[in-house]
């Protein structure tokens, strides 16, 4: 299979078919489970985000273009959450209710973030472009293992703090505070984060670099509310039942080790390359927790 440039489509249009891709997975998910299950939910689980990666696949190949795949981040947890809510029995409500309630307020806060930003199918992001033009005739392969289901396996190990945080009959403790402090105030730093970053480009200079708000104190807060994220689902699952940690963590891990080593250097690579003067603001920003700007070490971002 080779992969061909994508076809123009209009916004709506394009938004119709990504619609009509990501029911046709749900679909094709609840039928994994009600027809195909496993012995261990977990095991189905998986199977049904499988079956669900390969239907958004299919849809990528279709119209030659993988960002169909972009919301799946966003949209599949709190799915995965709601399936591991139907397993439980004499479990904690109010841990269920802030757990599940607060993974979808992420993930409608963050496809609607996508969605805004989304122009259609004529646009795919950067990154998918790069491994096309490296890998030629084996660039669907390639999509399929490291832009499809990669995330989908790193997802779901992030999402498996969920299942004692569904399941667990364990009493509201001090943890779970936390827990609802981290998740709430992640999603609110993502969230402004982007914000400030869409109001920015907007009005931006040409070569400007975004040094106000949070992107002062972080050269990436929008991934820093991200990771806090799933580190707050973490202690949803900790707080629910701790001897399960060495497994719950798995995903959070990754999930942190990937920004840390990968995306971030990945991107900041492309930004210097087309924008040198960005390494001004490495100099003078923390890369992802927020901390103080060392002015000093800053040139004018637009130099």
């Amino acid at each position: 299979m080779s992969a061909h440039p994508p076809p123009k489509h209009s916004r709506s249009a394009s938004f119709a078919y990504i619609t009509l891709a990501y029911v046709v997975a749900i679909a094709a998910a609840w039928l994994t489970v009600a027809y195909f299950p496993l012995e261990n939910p977990l095991y189905t689980a998986f199977l049904a985000d499988f079956v669900a990666t390969c239907a958004v696949f299919a849809f990528s190949v279709a119209f030659s273009n993988s960002s169909f795949y972009d919301a799946y981040w966003s949209v599949i947890p709190p799915l995965i959450g709601a399936f591991f809510l139907t397993h439980a029995t004499d479990a904690t409500l109010s841990r269920q209710a802030l757990c599940l309630g607060l993974c979808t307020l992420w993930g409608v806060r963050l496809t609607y973030n996508w969605a805004v930003g989304w122009t259609g199918l004529h646009h795919e992001d950067w990154r998918y472009v790069d491994i096309k033009a490296k890998t030629g005739a084996l660039y669907w392969p390639a999509s399929f293992a490291g832009i499809h289901m990669f995330p989908t396996v790193e997802v779901f190990l992030a999402c498996l703090p969920m299942w004692p945080a569904m399941t667990s009959d364990a009493p509201l403790s001090w943890i779970d505070g936390v827990a609802t402090v981290v998740t709430l105030g992640a999603i609110v730093i993502e969230a402004v984060a982007d914000e400030q970053l869409r109001a920015f480009a907007k009005t931006k200079k040409p070569g400007e670099l975004i040094q106000t708000g949070l992107w002062r104190y972080s050269r990436h807060p929008n991934y820093f509310g991200e990771l806090s994220f799933w580190w707050g689902i973490f202690l949803f699952g900790y707080a629910a039942s701790p001897a399960d940690w060495t497994w719950t963590i798995l995903g959070t891990a990754a999930i942190t080790f990937m920004f840390f080593f990968i995306s971030v250097p990945m991107m900041e690579k492309r930004q210097l390359e087309k924008k040198p003067h960005f390494a001004g603001v490495i100099a003078s920003t923390s890369m992802l927790i927020p901390w103080f700007h060392r002015a000093d070490a800053a040139p004018s971002p637009t130099e």
